[in-house]
């Protein structure tokens, strides 16, 4: 339902109040991504943070998701490239027509949040003192802090600049992690008194409860009657991501259970399914596009193994929904990931394929011939789960939400 309101969002009716509330509570806007952009994870935050904001703090907090229309302008010129075009007008449309969409309504808010930090350049449009920022990662940033390690074009820098120096101006950061803090710390980008550590929660559509007629559909879409075992990777495929990993890994576990098939939402890049073919598993891998929610946790009800093969993360919600759903996870043992699943997820050193390979087969083994210790662990898994709580976030969030309001009072 809120991502319907969300869309019905335009120019002349610029917000969608959750409910109906006396103006002597706390005005917030919730200032979302472009639903155009497609990145589900912020997608999700937003729809999830607004919505339990109205459930669960409705007496204090009156909560808006904000978010304007995308104007195409250059994808509407034959001649133009279709991906330069599709960047043209991300980048008109993020740094011009929002910041002309936001400046005029200062006086229709007590406060701003802006759910992802790359949108940061907002709030040279907004007032700084009542600005909250959800902070994810610091790759935006990662051209600026440390350029050796990401080389970017002058053009991406000064983009990127813009960025941080809105980032910076910001009343306060929520960190989705500890993890992340710690890095925004480390580069001296704010005090410790002005970030709090709230995770994301899990949607409540991911649960080990199924839905028969969404299950069914997704066992026809991964072709889940063919026998031998399924393992899964959510996500996108940015090179942190390390999809040449999940590939290799996946080639050395097929090799020695070859019924193995490897779901992956999220697809490939074209240097990615060309390693796929080389690697000669191209038929045994399912890839389809980003699913809606409960699409989403009927595959990860469906599929045996989690890999989250990234060697940077800000949260990783794949875990903790795959999780929710009792698919155990094997991940990379770096201190986000750690951080988010703790005792119930398995770990492996970030792209040491032999490693992971055999983790994997052993996983599968202990599914195979030890029934008891797999449904052990998918029970840890569903209660590792339970405690990331979108109502917690919010009500974390509301109390920041005052603090910061009564600050720029005072």
């Amino acid at each position: 339902m809120l991502k319907s309101q969300l869309r019905s969002v335009s120019d002349s009716s610029i917000t969608t109040a959750l409910s109906p509330q006396p103006v002597s509570r706390i005005r917030v806007a919730v200032v979302c991504d472009y639903l155009e952009e497609q990145w589900p994870s912020m997608e999700l935050v937003g729809n999830m943070l607004a919505s339990h904001l109205a459930k669960c703090c409705v007496e204090d907090i009156q909560a808006s998701q904000v978010c304007p229309r995308l104007h195409r302008r250059a994808s509407r010129i034959p001649l133009v490239p279709a991906k330069l075009a599709r960047n043209i007008d991300r980048l008109v449309n993020r740094f011009n027509d929002y910041s002309a969409f936001l400046q005029p309504r200062h006086v229709e808010f007590d406060l701003f949040h802006i759910v992802d930090h790359s949108y940061s350049h907002l709030i040279h449009s907004l007032p700084p003192n009542r600005t909250v920022v959800t902070c994810h990662d610091l790759d935006t940033f990662r051209c600026l802090l440390e350029p050796d390690r990401d080389s970017r074009p002058c053009w991406f820098r000064a983009m990127a600049r813009r960025i941080l120096d809105g980032f910076q101006k910001a009343a306060h950061i929520i960190a989705v992690s500890a993890a992340t803090r710690d890095e925004i710390l480390r580069f001296g980008l704010f005090r410790a008194e002005d970030i709090t550590v709230i995770s994301n929660g899990v949607h409540p559509v991911f649960t080990s409860d199924g839905d028969q007629a969404t299950d069914a559909a997704a066992a026809s879409l991964i072709r889940a009657n063919a026998s031998g075992p399924r393992l899964l990777s959510v996500g996108s495929t940015l090179p942190r991501k390390r999809i040449d990993v999940l590939l290799k890994t996946f080639a050395a576990v097929h090799r020695v259970l070859p019924a193995a098939r490897l779901i992956r939402i999220g697809g490939f890049t074209h240097e990615q399914r060309r390693l796929a073919e080389e690697l000669g598993v191209n038929a045994a891998v399912i890839s389809v596009p980003f699913l809606e929610v409960k699409m989403l946790a009927a595959v990860y009800r469906r599929c045996d193994l989690l890999l989250q093969t990234s060697e940077a993360e800000g949260f990783g919600l794949p875990l903790i929904e795959s999780m929710a759903c009792g698919c155990p996870v094997l991940a990379s043992g770096i201190p986000v990931l750690r951080e988010v699943g703790g005792q119930a997820a398995a770990y492996c050193p970030v792209a040491d394929v032999d490693a992971w390979a055999q983790a994997v087969i052993q996983l599968l083994t202990e599914k195979a011939e030890a029934p008891s210790a797999w449904e052990l662990r998918r029970a840890r898994s569903v209660a590792h789960a339970g405690a990331f709580s979108w109502a917690a976030n919010a009500r974390e969030t509301a109390r920041i939400y005052k603090d910061v309001l009564q600050h720029a009072n005072a």
